[in-house]
């Protein structure tokens, strides 16, 4: 890729063709690969991960044949002080560990260049380090909590009034305060992620059934053309949060809703030691029928059997999935739980 940029690029003619229609034939529940009842996979944030504290947590997932996606920092930090902390991959005992878990089927994602803000030029060496060391640009893409290079982030992720209510909630995340897709910023790479990735994370959902929550996804929204596609996500940060969605009440919901869960969480942070209720519901999880593999591969199956949604096309859709994110979260808990 070029460090330059046309016009055509930052106009947004690069976005995705191959958007279709919802089909009828698949607006009911989903029929999963290998017969399996339903899909289930992690999009784990690398906040605070070091291969002591993360790796006991990935071997009791792949022990029990659940198969996820795990971002990465490419690069270490150049400021004085990250924004959480945790291992790069410039970091070679982290590095081997990261491509161990590649090997074992894992899918290695991008939460940024590096624990900071990272300009254009920063995150465009990231990139690059990224695909020398794993082989491949990443396919998914989730946002780290400060990153000021973030792609259509804080209130810009939603329409009017939601944005002003959002903006007025939280004002240290109005749309201002992030500039990757602002071509005047010198943190702008909105032309890049129309490239690489693929998928971007948005909503977090309260409920185990993301699918249910989100029924578009992966979607593309035409008044965000920097991002290729969007999904969203349940809440699992911590270890109680994470305990709580998978209980066995929800597993079971998911299992007869024929549903999909894309698990939002921070396996770094708090998970290890190992509790046992952790330990006896993943077990409990990954005995079941469920197609357990990670969030391209997942998305991509969705994008196959009904075509790359457009907001566009389904405005009430969307409309509704905001309005509802908004009411599920609950005023009172915005300021905490808004991801």
């Amino acid at each position: 890729m070029s460090t330059n940029y046309s016009k055509a690029a930052v106009s947004g003619n690069a976005a995705p063709a191959a958007i279709k229609p919802l089909r009828e034939a698949t607006r009911g529940p989903i029929a999963w690969p290998q017969g399996k009842r339903f899909a289930f996979t992690i999009v784990d944030d690398t906040d605070l991960s070091t291969v002591a504290n993360t790796k006991p947590v990935y071997d009791l997932l792949l022990d029990n044949g659940i198969v996820t996606t795990k971002t990465v920092w490419p690069l270490a930090v150049a400021a004085p002080k990250p924004i959480s902390g945790g291992h790069s991959l410039e970091h070679p005992e982290y590095r081997d560990w990261i491509l161990r878990l590649q090997s074992k089927g894992v899918e290695i994602a991008f939460h940024g260049a590096a624990d900071e803000s990272s300009t254009r030029q920063r995150t465009i060496l990231g990139l690059e380090y990224f695909r020398k060391i794993l082989g491949n640009y990443p396919n998914v893409h989730s946002t780290h909590s400060g990153q000021k290079e973030a792609l259509y982030w804080g209130s810009a992720r939603f329409d009017p009034p939601l944005s002003w209510i959002y903006s007025l909630l939280r004002r240290r995340h109005r749309a201002d305060v992030y500039s990757g897709t602002d071509i005047s910023s010198p943190f702008f790479w909105g032309d890049w992620a129309q490239i690489s990735p693929k998928y971007v994370r948005n909503l977090v959902f309260d409920d185990i059934n993301t699918l249910k929550m989100d029924p578009l996804m992966p979607y593309h929204d035409a008044r965000r053309p920097f991002v290729q596609s969007w999904f969203s996500s349940s809440y699992g940060s911590s270890p109680n949060a994470f305990c709580r969605l998978i209980s066995e009440a929800n597993q079971d919901r998911l299992e007869s809703e024929g549903g999909a869960c894309i698990v939002y969480t921070h396996l770094g942070s708090g998970f290890y030691p190992l509790r046992d209720d952790f330990k006896r519901l993943v077990r409990r999880l990954g005995a079941k029928s469920g197609w357990f593999v990670p969030a391209t591969n997942l998305l991509d199956y969705l994008a196959a059997r009904r075509g790359l949604q457009s907001t566009s096309a389904h405005p009430l859709a969307f409309q509704k999935m905001q309005w509802n994110w908004l009411l599920r979260q609950g005023f009172c808990k915005l300021n905490k739980r808004a991801h």
